[in-house]
């Protein structure tokens, strides 16, 4: 009644100005439209120009993360197209009124319209928010971006429903009631991207891994650090710098290994052996011993071995053979000078296990075990501090009388073959 009335009220008055106007023509509908659209544009210019700056400006004071966050992905910017696509789903059909095709198209149009801009709108609020969530560590414990790729999708499925039902005009309702009829051919079809779906929401609900965490995975040779975790795929960036894509539902279907309580206990392990000659294997005399006296981690140790074993040896009845008496050998010593080794290094953690243990011996000698934790976890430091133990433990093996097995090379049978040619 009121665009009736209205329409009148326009083309009386351009009547009286000599105008033979229609108040249903097409001359004052497109005039009618033409200025809903301009209505439009300075109700844009209006949210856009003071609205959204004056919000800027204020989370720029308040919150700088999320302003940034907002300016990257034009949350605001895509906010404002609300107000003109109101005032245009609003007014255009009344405009387009006499004539009803064009109405009804502009209409379903229009709506579908402002549907793609809230759609869009989320979907930048989302990334908005994942990246506030990155600067501020979030992801750190949770990978958000799973959860928002969920959204976005049950965001896509609800606006693709919605636009069909406003194509058809029909009830949303009747389109959710024919998707099951489509569910058993949508799981065969998409069976490994519903199962990697599956997957990456356990992933990210049981926090199996975060970001920036090490995970090593043998069956599909990842190595590395895992950089992204979306809903069907996990991102890990191997040591040597080339990139693994593996589906989320491997990481939960089969074994891997997430080295992240490594890194979080402050300790990384060492743990080798090193083959001993066993036919350098024997007892220490008593200069020997006393020789040893003068390096002081071991003058404890000695002190109360021989005290030990004099005490016993002084009780026997028998008669004072070498299989009667007890007797220190050279890698008991040895043993022992490790441990003292390791308990001292500043650089082996205090509060962690460590020893020094024999293994079952071999064919290539008895094995002797470091056991111990690195009080730094990082990589290049560990793999310097375990090379400088090993550098020191056999370098001051000759001192014990002790030889480290090595199998004959073809240098050492050349010169035992020239050597005996002298012969």
């Amino acid at each position: 009644m009121l665009e009736h009335h209205f329409r009148n009220y326009i083309a009386g008055k351009l009547n009286a100005l000599g105008i033979n106007s229609d108040p249903y023509g097409m001359e004052l509908t497109i005039v009618f439209v033409l200025v809903v659209i301009g209505i439009a544009a300075i109700s844009h210019l209006i949210t856009h120009h003071i609205i959204v700056r004056t919000i800027k400006n204020v989370l720029h004071r308040t919150n700088e993360p999320l302003s940034q966050s907002f300016s990257k992905y034009k949350v605001l910017e895509k906010l404002t197209l609300f107000v003109p696509m109101m005032v245009l789903d609003l007014f255009i059909p009344l405009a387009l009124g006499h004539y009803e095709l064009l109405s009804a198209i502009a209409d379903k149009l229009l709506s579908i319209s402002i549907l793609v801009i809230f759609i869009r709108m989320v979907f930048a609020l989302l990334d908005a928010f994942n990246d506030v969530a990155n600067v501020k560590g979030i992801t750190r414990r949770m990978p958000i971006k799973s959860f928002v790729q969920l959204t976005k999708l049950f965001t896509f499925l609800v606006g693709l429903v919605v636009s069909m039902s406003i194509l058809a005009n029909e009830s949303p309702v009747i389109f959710l009631s024919g998707l099951g009829v489509a569910t058993g051919f949508v799981m065969l079809v998409f069976k490994d991207t519903i199962l990697g779906f599956v997957a990456g929401i356990q992933l990210s609900a049981n926090r199996m891994i975060t970001l920036n965490d090490w995970i090593e995975m043998d069956a599909y040779k990842a190595n590395g650090t895992v950089e992204e975790i979306s809903l069907t795929t996990v991102k890990v960036r191997n040591f040597d710098n080339t990139v693994s894509m593996l589906p989320a539902y491997a990481l939960v279907q089969n074994a891997f290994i997430n080295w992240q309580g490594m890194s979080d206990s402050g300790g990384r392990r060492i743990k080798r052996a090193l083959n001993i000659d066993v036919n350098s294997i024997r007892f220490m005399t008593d200069d020997e011993i006393e020789s040893l006296k003068d390096i002081r981690i071991l003058r404890e140790y000695l002190f109360e071995k021989s005290k030990e074993i004099k005490t016993f040896n002084d009780e026997l009845d028998d008669i004072p053979h070498l299989g009667n008496t007890r007797q220190m050998t050279n890698i008991g010593i040895f043993r022992a000078y490790l441990a003292a080794y390791l308990r001292t290094h500043k650089d082996i953690h205090p509060y962690m296990l460590f020893m020094v243990r024999q293994l079952e011996p071999t064919a290539e000698g008895l094995p002797l075990q470091i056991y111990a934790f690195t009080n730094n976890t990082d990589w290049v430091f560990y793999e310097s501090v375990q090379a400088d133990i090993f550098d020191h433990i056999y370098s001051i093996m000759p001192l014990f009388g002790l030889r480290p097995y090595q199998a004959l090379s073809g240098h050492d049978a050349l010169a035992l073959s020239s050597t005996n040619l002298h012969n």
